[in-house]
């Protein structure tokens, strides 16, 4: 299964790294991480904080360029668009079992 949607109602989720664009490394160089129609994927770091426990942040890709006014100095409060995770499983080079969830949602904005 594959982009499941979740619902982070209840959370508090604050901009702890600020949105960039998606890189990865192909052949010793830095690539930009596209969709299908070559569009441009973005990454930002949160933090997410349910009231009275401890938080966790979380890399969450994004679909589209989120814009200014988001600053881990201003430690930005912010809703997900369409927010879904992806459930991953893969064997390293030295045969460890690596696995997770991998966040993304289409947008995010900020809350005043």
């Amino acid at each position: 299964m594959r982009n499941i949607p979740v619902n982070l109602a209840g959370y508090r989720l604050t901009v702890s790294e600020n949105p960039e664009m998606k890189m990865r490394k192909v052949d010793g160089r830095d690539e930009t991480v596209t969709d299908r129609e070559g569009n441009a994927k973005f990454v930002v770091a949160l933090m997410v904080k349910a009231k009275g426990e401890k938080g966790e942040e979380i890399r969450v890709t994004l679909d589209a360029d989120p814009g200014e006014g988001f600053s881990e100095d201003e430690m930005t409060r912010v809703e997900l668009i369409d927010p879904r995770v992806t459930p991953y499983s893969f064997k390293n080079d030295r045969g460890e079992t690596v696995s997770g969830v991998a966040w993304g949602a289409a947008g995010m904005k900020p809350l005043f």
